[in-house]
């Protein structure tokens, strides 16, 4: 079973940064180069985004309103998205996702199987 363990939220003014981490653990045996993890986050009272995505190859994609200021990159079972340059907008539970044995990732938040319980972020003006 695919467990996913974010850390690495909290409260930040606007213009400043924070990095999340996710822990992963329990793919399947050969899976190693068939899986996607993506970023996702949710603000009060909207629903939830995908933010960014990265392959089993390394391959980005990210959402237009946090291009050039969020990168998320994979080492050792870990999954980090570095955010530079915060606003308010960037305010939510931020979540890890995962799904194995895929080869592109999933364009639909329901593509992917895998949750971890959330981390808060908080952008003050």
């Amino acid at each position: 079973q695919v467990q996913l363990v974010e850390s690495g939220g909290g409260s930040v003014q606007a213009g400043g940064s924070l990095r999340l981490s996710c822990a992963a653990s329990g793919f399947e045996s050969g899976s190693s180069t068939s899986y996607c993890m993506g970023w996702f986050r949710q603000a009060p009272g909207k629903e939830r985004e995908k933010v960014a995505t990265i392959d089993a190859y390394g391959n980005t994609e990210y959402t237009d309103s946090v291009k050039e200021r969020f990168t998320t990159s994979g080492d050792n079972a870990k999954v980090y998205l570095e955010m530079v340059s915060l606003t308010t907008e960037d305010t939510g539970t931020y979540y890890c996702a995962a799904q194995q044995w895929v080869w592109l990732c999933p364009a639909e938040i329901r593509g992917f199987g895998y949750w971890g319980q959330g981390t808060q972020v908080t952008v003050s003006s």
